[in-house]
Parts: structure tokens; sequence; C-alpha cells
């Protein structure tokens, strides 16, 4: 999948904006578009450089990181604690947020089918009242 794919797929979840900066896109939901700027919490976001950290080097040519915001114990199950920040198509712990539930991947493929659930459960999360 690549960042254009990815992009249109959040942007179906009901509610949610997509929001873009210097390249990176961030999933927000906010179903009526009231949320101040400085109390918008994305969801999901992918990043494709290394503006906010250098742990996994997106400065590769085609690498982009999808982060996923997870309820904590989701996050702890599916992700790989001793993985590699810099391989590609491994879920785990987010190099600045993991411990707040947030876990990534770079450039899924294989891991896909099981990325894919986390979307929705991250969705989820961000949907309950």
């Amino acid at each position: 999948m690549d960042v254009e794919e990815l992009r249109d797929l959040l942007a179906t979840y009901p509610g949610t904006r997509m929001l873009e900066a210097n390249g990176d896109h961030f999933a927000v939901y906010d179903p009526d578009g009231t949320i101040p700027p400085a109390q918008q919490r994305p969801w999901a976001t992918f990043v494709t450089s290394n503006a906010y950290d250098d742990g996994s080097d997106l400065d590769r040519p085609g690498v982009y990181r999808l982060n996923l915001g997870l309820p904590k114990d989701l996050a702890a199950a599916v992700a790989d604690p001793d993985a590699d920040l810099t391989t590609l198509d491994v879920v785990m712990p987010h190099p600045d947020y993991g411990r707040l539930g947030f876990v990534c991947v770079l450039n899924p493929t294989s891991s896909w089918p099981r990325v894919r659930e986390l979307i929705d459960a991250a969705y989820a999360k961000a949907t309950r009242t």
C-alpha cells in the first residue's frame, strides 16, 4: 500500500478529517469539524521523513511509518518490543509514544491483514465515548 492509498483508506472512516503538514498525514476524529487545532489528537498518522524523530530512518526512499493509537493492552499484545525501529513490515511500539499505546509499522506489506485490523481498532478507540 502506498501513501496515497493509505490516505484514501483512512479518509473513509466516518467523522475523520485528514490533515497534512510537510508531507505527513494525520487522521483526526472530528465529525463536526469543531475541535480546535490545539485539541486535535490523531488516531492514525503516517509520516514520510525524519521531521519528528529519526529513529525509523524515514529519509530512505519510499519508506513511510504508519502510527496507530491503540488501547494499551492491545498495543502491548501486538507490538514486538525487540524490533529494530528501522525494520520494514513489523508492528512495533512507536519510538516516542509506545508507552501511550501507539504502535507503528514501516511500509506494511505481508503484515497488512493484521495492520488493517489494527486500523479498525485505532478508529474504534478514537470514536468511543
